[in-house]
């Protein structure tokens, strides 16, 4: 994954992963995003290649944007947390399109 933009606009709700055995809601302060997918902090490690489906809701109007995504990497302790890395797979142009422009809606 390449450079980051830390969320801090309160743009989005909290985030909601689901896989079959995991269900996590994020704050928003808690994801990067990056250039194809997510960051997050879990207290639970989630395996790699576990795919995890993700809705990401914006507070500044109804749409939102339903992505699925594959744990790349998780790497922590159970002291200290982990950071997984989540890449997106399969986005429409419109899901790209949407998810560039609520992650960068505050850079301008």
């Amino acid at each position: 994954m390449s450079t980051s933009k830390l969320d801090t606009s309160g743009v989005f709700q909290p985030l909601h992963l689901r896989s079959q055995g995991t269900q996590l809601s994020l704050p928003t302060h808690a994801i990067r995003f990056r250039k194809n997918g997510i960051e997050f902090c879990s207290a639970a490690p989630i395996p790699k290649w576990t795919e995890m489906t993700v809705d990401l809701h914006s507070s500044r109007d109804a749409k939102k944007v339903h992505c699925t995504g594959i744990v790349v990497d998780c790497a922590g302790s159970r002291h200290t947390g982990y950071l997984v890395s989540m890449v997106f797979m399969n986005l429409t142009r419109q899901a790209q399109e949407r998810l560039s422009q609520l992650a960068f809606s505050q850079a301008a």
